[in-house]
C-alpha cells in the first residue's frame, strides 16, 4: 500500500470568519441545514471513544493505520483519533460542508481535509495513493443514506476498507425503532458479514449507540455491487 502523502493543500479561505467555538459553529450550521447537520450539539467524548475503539483492538507496530472520517463536522471524533492513533497514522476527513471543513482544517493541521461527498470515496482514496482504510468512522446523518442511494453508499464504504478494516456508524437511541434505523441496520447486514451493536451511550446528547461492521461481503470486496 502506497501511503506517501502528497503536498497538503489548504482549503479556500472563503468569507466565513472562524467562530470562537466549535459548538457555536455546529449550532449555526444546524440552523442553516438541519437535515445535513442532524444535531444541535457535537458528539460527546464518550461516543467518540466508542467510535474509535477498533483502533485499540489491533497491533499497529508493523505499520500505522489509515483512518477515514466521514462527516467529521467540527472534530468531536477527530480530536480523539488524533490523541489515540499511533505515530504515522494517516488521517483523512471527508466533509461536505465547506464551512465546517475549513474549521476542521484550521483546528487539526495534521488531518487531510477533503471537501466532498462520501459517494466519491473510491476516487478520493485513489487520488491519494490509498488502497483502503483500516478504520472508517461515520458521522453522516440519515439523509446521506436515504432513498435508493443509501444501500449503494454503504456498499461504497465497505469497498473502501482495507483487509481487516472496520466501519463504525452511530445512531441516536430514540430513533432505533424508526423505519430509517431498521433500514440502516438491514443494509449493514447486507454489506457486511459481521455487524455488532453497542450498548446505549447515555452520556451523549442525545443518547446514542454504535454499529461496528467488519468483514465486507464478497461482492463488496470484489467491487461488483
Amino acid at each position: 500500500m502506497n501511503r506517501a502523502s502528497e503536498p497538503r493543500r489548504r482549503l479556500p479561505a472563503g468569507r466565513h470568519p472562524t467562530p470562537p467555538s466549535g459548538h457555536l459553529l455546529f449550532l449555526r450550521e444546524f440552523v442553516r441545514a438541519p437535515l445535513r447537520t442532524a444535531s444541535v450539539v457535537p458528539s460527546s467524548r464518550f461516543l467518540a471513544e466508542r467510535m474509535i475503539s477498533p483502533l485499540h483492538a489491533r497491533d499497529w507496530s508493523q505499520r500505522p493505520p489509515v483512518v477515514l472520517e466521514l462527516g467529521p463536522g467540527t472534530g468531536a471524533f477527530t480530536r480523539v483519533v488524533q490523541q489515540a492513533a499511533p505515530a504515522g497514522t494517516r488521517h483523512l476527513g471527508v466533509e461536505l460542508n465547506p464551512v465546517m471543513a475549513q474549521h476542521l482544517s484550521d483546528a487539526f493541521p495534521g488531518v487531510e481535509v477533503v471537501v466532498g461527498a462520501a459517494a466519491d470515496l473510491p476516487d478520493m482514496l485513489h487520488a491519494r495513493g490509498i488502497d483502503g482504510a483500516d478504520l472508517i468512522i461515520s458521522g453522516l446523518p440519515w439523509q446521506s443514506f436515504a432513498g435508493p442511494a443509501g444501500p449503494r453508499l454503504v456498499d461504497t464504504i465497505a469497498g473502501c476498507l482495507a483487509a481487516g478494516g472496520t466501519y463504525t456508524q452511530f445512531t441516536y437511541s430514540w430513533t432505533k425503532w424508526a423505519p430509517p434505523a431498521k433500514r440502516q441496520h438491514r443494509t449493514l447486514h447486507e454489506s457486511f458479514d459481521e455487524v455488532q451493536v453497542s450498548r446505549t451511550i447515555w452520556r451523549n446528547l442525545p443518547p446514542a449507540f454504535v454499529y461496528t461492521s467488519s468483514r465486507p461481503s464478497p461482492a463488496d470486496r470484489d467491487g461488483d455491487r
